[in-house]
Parts: structure tokens; sequence; C-alpha cells
């Protein structure tokens, strides 16, 4: 893209920034006064880069399709670790082999900002960045590790429900419900009635936004300065469907441990109102505090469709955001 024409803050979306915005800038750079265009090219465009990129990737876990490389912040300027360096950022190029893959920097960054701004989730801290071909990429401040380099205590659902690759096979990330998921945090969380109200709004705005990467790995458990264990910043958020045809849920048996399904679902073949309510009784979310949880997802929310504007998604993608969302909210106010 032409990064002479931004009219954006590309962390915020706010309007009337030609670069990243001063409340941006601290929430993401410690206030540090950072260029949204990186100092280098894309891999493929310059060798030595490209021979340091490899040698990145082999150490971060690679998720699926979505390459992540680590990066450091030294000064004003962003840069890829070398070996034995303990990175501060996550950099997530354009990906390889999916449908509209030029828009997944956009739709992650789109869909946390929403997150955020609109629903007041806690999310990781975000923004979208460029390389100097004006190629974009997503960049996310790492949540575990400390001003000191050390890193904070970090486990996620798959670990907590004793899963692995070895002992539950390749799908070990999918086999599971979100009231077992739920269930976790009751067993780890010391504080869990306050922390499973978090998960039960971020269960329903992954419905919502259509995110069908939300399988066990991309929920966490992060250690507290107090020593116990929260549910982490929500991470991974991504509209999928513009990329590729799933289904509503990621984990494989959905909402449920059972089979339940309220009417609605039945007769429409996706969850509504009811089955989120069913929902949140069994992951021990109070009974008053449910309509208060789950209101902000029934309502229509405008600013939404202002950020999907302003966002990096081109307009074809635009419209498209904002139709998943809409059928989405549709089935969730029916029933």
């Amino acid at each position: 893209m032409n990064l002479d024409e931004l009219k954006y803050c590309p962390g915020t979306l706010a309007e009337g920034f030609t670069t990243y915005s001063p409340g941006c800038l601290r929430n993401l750079f410690s206030g540090k006064k950072v260029s949204h265009v990186l100092p280098y090219e894309q891999p493929e465009q310059n060798e030595e880069v490209a021979e340091q990129f490899i040698e990145n990737r082999k150490r971060i876990s690679i998720s699926g399709v979505q390459e992540k490389l680590s990066l450091l912040l030294e000064k004003n300027h962003l840069r890829l670790t070398n070996q034995g360096e303990q990175g501060t950022y996550i950099l997530k190029p354009i990906p390889r082999d999916l449908k509209n893959v030029d828009q997944v920097p956009a739709n992650e960054h789109l869909t946390m900002q929403i997150a955020r701004q609109v629903y007041r989730l806690n999310t990781a801290e975000n923004a979208m960045v460029f390389f100097k071909n004006g190629s974009p990429a997503y960049i996310t401040k790492r949540f575990d590790v400390k001003d000191d380099g050390s890193k904070w205590g970090k486990e996620d659902f798959a670990t907590l429900a004793g899963k692995t690759k070895d002992n539950a096979g390749a799908n070990f990330k999918y086999e599971y419900s979100y009231e077992e998921a739920g269930l976790l945090i009751q067993r780890y969380a010391p504080a869990w009635r306050v922390e499973i109200e978090k998960y039960f709004s971020l269960v329903v705005f992954n419905f919502l936004f259509s995110n069908g990467d939300a399988h066990l790995k991309n929920f966490s458990l992060l250690e507290s300065t107090g020593g116990d264990y929260l549910l982490s910043p929500a991470y991974d958020l991504i509209n999928t469907r513009l990329h590729v045809d799933d289904t509503d849920f990621a984990l494989d048996k959905g909402l449920f441990a059972d089979d339940f399904q309220s009417e609605q679902y039945r007769k429409s073949g996706h969850p509504g109102k009811s089955d989120f309510i069913e929902f949140a009784r069994r992951i021990g979310v109070a009974e008053r505090r449910v309509g208060k949880l789950l209101n902000p997802f029934l309502e229509r929310q405008p600013f939404i469709e202002t950020l999907v504007n302003r966002s990096f998604l081109s307009d074809t993608n635009k419209r498209g955001y904002l139709l998943t969302y809409n059928t989405k909210r549709n089935y969730l106010t029916a029933g």
C-alpha cells in the first residue's frame, strides 16, 4: 500500500494520524517514537535479511500457516532477534496458502481492535507495521516477558487439559469443548469467578466474529504479580471466514461437553442466545451477570462499522467482514 496516504493510526485506527498516535506509542512501545515502517524489505527481497528470517523462524513456534518472527525494540528501532536473545514482540508477515492471504494482517489487527475498543476485552497490545515496499505485517507485544527479560508463568489450555500431539494425535488442540475449557479455569485460577466472565465474553466474541482459530492453544492462564494465575490477554483473534470455510467453533465439540442444542440451534444449525445462556450457567457464570455480559454482543455497535471502514482491509473484504458479523449477530439475537 502507499504509506504516504495514511489517515488513521496503524495501531488504534484513530483518525488524523499519518503514523502511530501518542497513545499507541505509549502502550505498544513504552512511549518510544517507533516508525510504522520496518527498516528492511520483505525477506524474499533481501538475501541477508532472508537468511536472518529463516534462522529466526526456527526459534519460535509456527501455528498452521501463520509465520511468527521474534523482534526486539532497540532504542527506537525494531529488529529481528539473534540466537539466545529474548524477543519482546512477535511479527506476523503475510502468510501463505490461504484465500485473501494479503488481508490476514489487517484482519487480525482489526479483530483485535474491535475486541478491545468496542467490547472492552483485555487484549495483547498490537498494531499494523509495514515493510519498506508497503507490504503489511501484524505486530503484537509479548505479555509473558517482564521488563527485565525474564518470563511470567504461562500455561495454554492444551497443557492444562493434559493434551499433546503425542498423547492425543495431530488434532489435540481441537478435540474439546468450550464448557470443558471453562472448567479448567475453575480448577486452576483461584479468582475463577472473575476470570470465567472474561472467558465467557471471549467465547461469545469468537463466535460473533467468526474466529475459527479459537483452539486450546489460543487460550492461556498467565501468572500475575501476586503469583496466582489469571486469564491471559486475548490473542490471535481473527475472522477466519475471510480465508477458509470453517464451522462456527474451532473446538470439535463446540460449546458443550454433551450434545445439548437449543431449539433455535436445531432449527438454524447455529447457536443462539439461549445456547450461550446455558453455556454461561454450565461454566459457573452467576445467573444475575449473564444478561449484562451478553447484552453488548446482542446490541448493534455502530463503532464496529467505523473501525472496519478505517481498517487496512480491501473494500471487498470490509464488506465481507461486516456481512459475517451481521449474519452471526442475527443468529445470536434469535432464540
